[in-house]
């Protein structure tokens, strides 16, 4: 388990969390290029949740031999926001990033994520798809109903984020960790950024590439997901909140490179 005394900067461990449901076309792929990584320091933890797939994801997973993976396998289905708080549980590094197994996200962009935390700029990091940088998404709606969302979230806690949904959101685990995560679905996108909004935290934002799936192609968020997503940002808001100049500063510690 991740810690640190409060008088001397904790090493940089990134722990990278992949929940899949049915992946079975790209797990590989993705799990080649997150290894791959050169990430700052070199310490590298992957966690991939095996959310019950029924399309043979659960094989080419159990074959795949690196010392740097954890695998977990999840009899069935429980949800995306289920699997992600099983590798939230896991971890062992400094931060934690999500991603996703489809393939929709760039590797690349993550050690551009890294960067303003390691240099002392940035507490938490989001990619930001919306700037136009790369980026392609599935449709109009896809698009409108993000920056919908994020608007609600901004005008509910006077934040002025431009993505709540991405997935790449690089977080501190004290931070992480003194949230009551509850939800099971894809509610926990949703319900990640309004904790760290109601925390008093402000992401730092960096654009990434993105190409988004259509529903043909494996999407597997739908309306109800948006209307779950309402629901959670009222719910956060409804607790205290603190400002931005009361944050506590100690659940994003300073980090640096180890020298090992």
């Amino acid at each position: 388990m991740y810690s640190a005394s409060s008088d001397e900067l904790a090493p940089f461990r990134l722990s990278i969390i992949v929940p899949s449901y049915n992946e079975r076309s790209s797990i590989l792929n993705v799990l080649d290029a997150l290894l791959s990584l050169d990430v700052p320091g070199k310490e590298l933890e992957i966690i991939v949740i095996n959310d019950g797939s029924t399309d043979g994801t659960k094989a080419l997973l159990d074959a795949f031999d690196d010392s740097r993976l954890v695998l977990i396998h999840n009899a069935a289905n429980l949800g995306k926001g289920a699997a992600v708080r099983t590798g939230i549980a896991t971890a062992k590094g400094s931060h934690v990033l999500i991603f996703d197994a489809d393939h929709e996200y760039d590797t690349a962009d993550i050690p551009r994520l890294v960067t303003p935390i390691l240099t002392g700029r940035a507490e938490v990091v989001y990619g930001n798809r919306m700037s136009g940088f790369g980026t392609v998404h599935p449709s109009l709606w896809h698009a409108i109903g993000n920056k919908a969302m994020t608007l609600l979230a901004n005008l509910l806690f006077g934040s002025a984020i431009s993505d709540l949904h991405t997935c790449l959101k690089l977080v501190p685990m004290p931070l992480l960790k003194s949230f009551d995560l509850s939800e099971r679905g894809f509610g926990l996108d949703s319900e990640i950024s309004a904790e760290v909004l109601r925390a008093g935290f402000r992401p730092f934002q960096v654009p990434i590439s993105y190409v988004g799936r259509s529903k043909e192609e494996g999407k597997k968020i739908r309306l109800t997901d948006a209307l779950r997503c309402v629901y959670v940002l009222a719910k956060v808001r409804a607790r205290p909140v603190t400002s931005y100049g009361k944050r506590d500063k100690n659940l994003a510690p300073q980090v640096s490179i180890s020298p090992g």
